[in-house]
């Protein structure tokens, strides 16, 4: 893999400087083939810090799409959300359902505060939602994708598209689609979810790949009717399970999405697929338990008197979603308050609180990209990422188990594995390699 143009280098200084040879054929030995499997996020990351670290390594990454980083620029709606400011982040388990003791290790190393220096460093000025969600201020995708793609350039980092690599061996060897093969002295397997059957010849663990960020579809007339509410505080779970996830539940046509939705399918997305994507969805619409939405109740009933049922409802709640609500408990929208009694207002109650809908399967959108599964964690090391079985061979990104709710925490993983990795091999080649050639 040596290029051409360094042997003939090295042999005419061989010729013309003999005393110096020795010196010039040590630097020859030791500079690196690096391949990168995948062009995404991590790729490309994990490609820039290492071409700031390692001076006399040649990078190069292969990815089997026409161009680099398309996924990258779709994020986030086309906006990229880079990370999340983790405030209000809590326990990591909740965060990221797989991986949450490696991503704790490894924030520690490389965390939000460290990504958003990294990227307003190279020139990209960010703003942090309310929601502690990370963007551009431009608001745009690609600005990072070409901030990526310059800084690569600088780094002599060389890109091959098309070339997809469909086999890694134990002594990383690499083979082709098309039947070519490659020789690098150390790999980067960030080829992102549902690769990991690449590596089958090192005969690694994997864990089966399955969506873990989608949309549910609810077949019922009378949610899909109220297509467009977006209902703050809710709690949503699986019946029969300790499933649950809270936060902003959009309704639509189809069913339910929003940040609510897509966190229950991150938590419970093998559960899910075992299960062929149906079961029972339970809704807490109030976000409190059944007796405090009760005691809510009496206090609209003692407010509302002779005032009918339908025209007072609690905060948070539409006017139509409530009339749907009180369809759901078999009551009329003229009763009056006064009317309701301890029944009536012991059915709302659990209306309100335990409202179930049967799930009829997931939905397939192009921008719902993460996937759960991969290599295991157990086969890599939790510092370096490097592969326990194989050395020289190093998983960032997706291809590991590990995966995160919506919200800038799955790009966040991208950015800390690829730090991880870029720094282990700098440092595996710091010690192999003459001290001029780590910058």
């Amino acid at each position: 893999m040596i290029c051409f143009g360094l042997i003939f280098t090295n042999l005419r200084i061989f010729c013309e400087f003999p005393s110096r040879s020795a010196d010039f054929l040590i630097i020859f030995a030791f500079v690196k083939e690096i391949a990168i499997i995948g062009a995404g996020a991590a790729g490309c990351f994990c490609a820039v810090e290492l071409s700031r670290r390692v001076k006399d390594c040649r990078i190069c990454i292969y990815e089997a799409a026409p161009r680099p980083m398309a996924k990258l620029a779709l994020t986030g709606g086309g906006r990229c959300n880079i990370t999340n400011s983790f405030e209000d982040a809590g326990d990591l388990k909740f965060i990221y359902p797989r991986g949450h003791r490696l991503m704790k290790r490894l924030l520690k190393a490389f965390g939000p505060e460290d990504a958003c220096r990294w990227f307003e460093d190279a020139g990209i000025r960010l703003t942090v939602q309310e929601d502690h969600c990370v963007f551009p201020e431009s608001q745009d995708a690609m600005q990072v994708v070409r901030t990526l793609e310059r800084l690569m350039r600088a780094g002599g980092v060389r890109v091959e598209c098309r070339r997809k690599v469909v086999q890694v061996h134990p002594d990383l060897s690499l083979t082709f689609a098309d039947g070519s093969t490659a020789s690098p002295d150390a790999v980067v397997m960030a080829s992102g979810g549902n690769t990991a059957g690449i590596l089958s010849p090192c005969e690694l663990r994997t864990e089966k790949p399955v969506p873990s960020l989608f949309t549910l579809k609810i077949k019922d007339s009378g949610l899909n009717a109220l297509m467009g509410n977006v209902i703050e505080g809710v709690i949503l779970g699986i019946a029969g399970t300790k499933f649950r996830a809270c936060g902003t539940l959009l309704l639509t046509d189809w069913g339910i999405s929003g940040p609510a939705a897509l966190r229950l399918s991150s938590y419970a997305a093998r559960y899910l697929a075992d299960n062929s994507y149906s079961g029972t969805l339970t809704i807490n619409w109030a976000g409190v338990p059944e007796n405090a939405a009760a005691e809510e109740l009496k206090a609209l009933a003692a407010r509302g008197g002779a005032k009918k049922i339908s025209g007072m409802h609690p905060a948070g709640l539409s006017e139509r979603l409530w009339k749907m609500l009180l369809s759901r408990a078999r009551l009329r929208e003229d009763c009056r308050w006064a009317e309701l009694g301890s029944k009536g207002l012991s059915r709302l109650a659990s209306v309100l609180c335990s409202d179930q809908y049967p799930i009829g399967g997931r939905c397939h959108f192009k921008e719902e990209f993460v996937c759960c599964g991969g290599v295991s964690l157990d086969e890599v090391d939790s510092n370096s990422l490097e592969c326990r079985k194989v050395r020289g061979l190093y998983l960032a990104g997706e291809v590991l188990d590990i995966d995160a709710v919506t919200g800038g925490f799955n790009l966040q993983a991208a950015w800390s594995t690829a730090h991880a990795v870029a720094c282990s091999l700098a440092s595996d080649i710091r010690q192999e390699s003459p001290g001029d050639n780590i910058r």
